[in-house]
């Protein structure tokens, strides 16, 4: 198949158009490669390593986004462009309203005006369950969602109502707190494992009682490609992809501590105004396609550590 890939500059839009270039498909990637949260530098270096094609475009550009889609015409397209940052978005609706959600709306007009029998994968996240009770054995897809906590969370609601009433062939990803080699330097596991090998102290809020369902990177890629695979699946379903486990935040930092093998300098916070306080998800619908998340935290960081380590190694000579 004929795929465009969205932010396939990015943590997860690198990985998964290096996999399903590996097994046959054509890929064209897509990125802005702009400084949001990190330098370019690490996008640079995520499309030179998987050796990708990536096409420079921003999706606030209608036309030149129209223009790569009339031109690569692709069947599926897995839409990952965001400006990420659940802290980062709060204040910052406008920047925030402006990439996710105009952006987006660019994609889908292109799409109608262009390739209108395309089939649109897009990533959505954990964080549309905002403030929501969390039930005795996870979030399923179906349940109310909550009040949105924070600028992010909300552009990614409202993008799962922007496919749902598009017209477009349409499947909704959910993200659980992704994790892995070539992640974003913002987050969690890259900020904490810098911190600590410099003896820097590190900042967990609500004083550490928090709790995550850590998902790898690699269960996320086996996700996408299962749906990407699963062409009848109807319109507009939306699929939780997560490891389905809660682990406790001050255990992520001790299995950071145990690779790095020096003591973090914690700082504890009270609670972000735009943090859930815990996520988990039910991911039986997407068990249903055969969907099993194989890597534990402990497997997980220990590979992001190594990575760590090589990649910091090369840079820095």
């Amino acid at each position: 198949m004929k795929i465009l890939v969205t932010g396939a500059a990015g943590f997860i839009g690198s990985q998964i158009a290096n996999r399903l270039r590996n097994v046959g498909h054509e890929v064209q990637g897509l990125d802005n490669y702009n400084s949001h949260l990190y330098g370019p530098s690490l996008k640079h270096d995520r499309v030179a390593h998987f050796k990708l094609d990536v096409v420079r475009c921003d999706l606030r550009d209608a036309e030149q986004l129209t223009g790569v889609i009339d031109h690569f015409r692709p069947e599926v397209i897995i839409h990952l462009a965001a400006h990420a940052g659940v802290r980062d978005s709060f204040g910052k609706e406008a920047a925030y309203h402006a990439n996710n959600i105009d952006g987006t709306q660019n994609l889908i007009e292109a799409c109608k005006k262009v390739v209108p029998d395309v089939r649109v994968i897009y990533a959505s996240t954990s964080g549309v369950f905002g403030g929501t009770e969390i039930p005795e054995d996870g979030w399923k897809e179906n349940q109310i969602l909550g009040k949105q906590l924070n600028a992010y969370t909300y552009t990614k609601y409202i993008n799962e109502i922007q496919f749902q009433i598009s017209g477009l062939n349409n499947t909704g990803l959910r993200f659980f707190t992704v994790y892995g080699p070539w992640g974003r330097p913002d987050m969690a596991l890259f900020d904490f494992t810098k911190n600590i090998l410099y003896n820097t102290p590190i900042t967990v809020y609500n004083y550490g009682n928090m709790k995550r369902d850590f998902t790898y990177v690699e269960d996320i890629l086996d996700g996408i490609e299962i749906v990407v695979n699963k062409n009848d699946i109807p319109s507009s379903e939306i699929f939780n992809i997560g490891r389905g486990r809660q682990v406790d935040l001050m255990h992520f930092v001790r299995e950071i501590e145990k690779n790095c093998g020096v003591k973090a300098l914690v700082e504890k916070a009270p609670k972000h105004p735009a943090d859930s306080l815990e996520t988990w998800s039910n991911t039986e619908k997407l068990e249903a396609l055969g969907y099993v998340p194989k890597t534990n935290i402990e497997d997980g960081i220990a590979n992001f550590y190594a990575w760590y380590k090589a990649y910091h190694e090369v840079v820095n000579k």
